[in-house]
């Protein structure tokens, strides 16, 4: 395993200034224009390029979703992560990801608001038939404007953002819908209501949950089974393996991990001096990513990097492997505008950890005492516990 993974890392290097060139060149809108600037299967193959084969399920009966193993994030494409290439660079690596046969995509009305579900939409569409993509809603929209902090998950709302990103996302029915946040006003029977109504009609496959309790879970499950719970997770967060995934397991319920790579940083390119300040990346305001917390945290990269170099593989690609041996019905959705980061993540998938290998990097992390909350007390508010 470790030389197939060195020889992979050798070849990509190898075939990286080619790939990109391809990858970012302008794309002509349309289906039939856009499969022409793609580099087919049968290429991917004679370059060795990262495509993932291995398939997971999210949820079981007529709610399961069956998908690629490693999603993809689509929210930093345009929207909290700083400064961003132009549109056409990003709908082409969002091709090379479908090409790479990645097959779940991820986004939300909130994001932007709405550009990013137009990016996804625009994108996507010439794999519509072969790719599932998820939306969130919940938060107040107004105009295209975030009422920040206001959440609204009224039946009415739900039924009238359904609709809307029907359109955005340019398909027949939302693969997947999530509520972002729980809505206190709200109570979960009725949300869950709203978006089984929606199913019978068509407009909506499957529901799922974002940051709730292991009990709104439940609550929300007797009405309308849920194929998915989203959460943060890593190995500098897993809370949710208290309470929350007990009851996934019972119920048969699947995990979406956002953030895999805490929004970057498990992936080594961040330090202390490194600075948020473009006015498009939320990591500015987070308690986690301060300088005197970078500093301190580093120490879990370390600890990645020391682990994946007699492995052949990157602190991301350890971060991605370990979640992913955690459960077989866990499909990380780690986001990037960077083909090389694609390629990275997209070979996380072949390095297989044992239980001892797994036991081994959760010791050496929980000795670091891990510097900053994931949200400033006003956000954490929305997020159940």
């Amino acid at each position: 395993m470790n030389e197939k993974i060195s020889s992979n890392r050798r070849n990509f290097l190898k075939t990286s200034t080619t790939i990109s060139a391809a990858a970012c060149a302008p794309v002509a809108f349309g289906a039939t224009a856009a499969t022409q600037q793609i580099l087919p299967t049968a290429t991917n193959a004679a370059l060795d390029l990262p495509v993932i084969t291995q398939r997971r399920t999210l949820g079981t009966g007529a709610s399961r979703m069956e998908l690629s193993a490693l999603g993809f994030g689509v929210m930093g494409m345009n929207y909290n992560r700083g400064p961003h290439p132009d549109r056409k660079a990003m709908i082409a690596l969002l091709h090379q990801a479908a090409e790479r046969g990645v097959t779940l995509f991820d986004t939300a009305q909130v994001y932007g608001p709405l550009i990013n579900e137009e990016l996804a939409g625009e994108a996507l569409q010439p794999y519509r038939n072969k790719v599932s993509v998820t939306t969130k809603f919940g938060h107040r929209i107004v105009d295209g404007k975030y009422m920040n902090g206001e959440l609204d998950s009224r039946p009415e709302t739900i039924r009238r953002m359904a609709e809307e990103s029907l359109k955005r996302l340019r398909v027949d029915a939302i693969d997947l819908f999530y509520q972002h946040r729980a809505d206190p006003a709200v109570p979960i029977e009725e949300v869950a209501g709203a978006v089984k109504d929606l199913i019978q009609q068509g407009k909506v496959k499957r529901f799922g949950l974002c940051e709730v309790s292991a009990q709104t879970i439940r609550r929300a499950h007797a009405v309308q089974p849920v194929t998915a719970v989203q959460s943060e997770y890593h190995l500098m967060w897993r809370e949710q393996e208290k309470e929350v995934f007990p009851v996934l397991e019972e119920l048969g319920i699947g995990f979406v991990p956002y953030s895999p790579l805490n929004r970057g940083f498990l992936g080594g390119a961040i330090n202390e001096y490194t600075r948020f300040d473009s006015g498009n990346d939320n990591r500015a305001t987070l308690p986690r990513f301060t300088s005197e917390a970078i500093r301190a945290n580093l120490a879990v990269v370390e600890v990645l990097n020391a682990f994946g170099r007699t492995r052949g593989a990157t602190s991301g690609q350890v971060a991605l492997a370990w979640m992913m041996a955690k459960a077989p019905w866990i499909v990380p959705i780690p986001g990037t505008t960077k083909l090389a980061h694609l390629d990275e993540n997209l070979r996380a998938a072949n390095l297989q950890l044992t239980s001892g290998e797994i036991r081994e990097l959760e010791e050496a992390v929980s000795k670091i005492q891990i510097v900053g909350d994931r949200y400033p007390a006003a956000q954490q508010r929305q997020v159940e516990s």
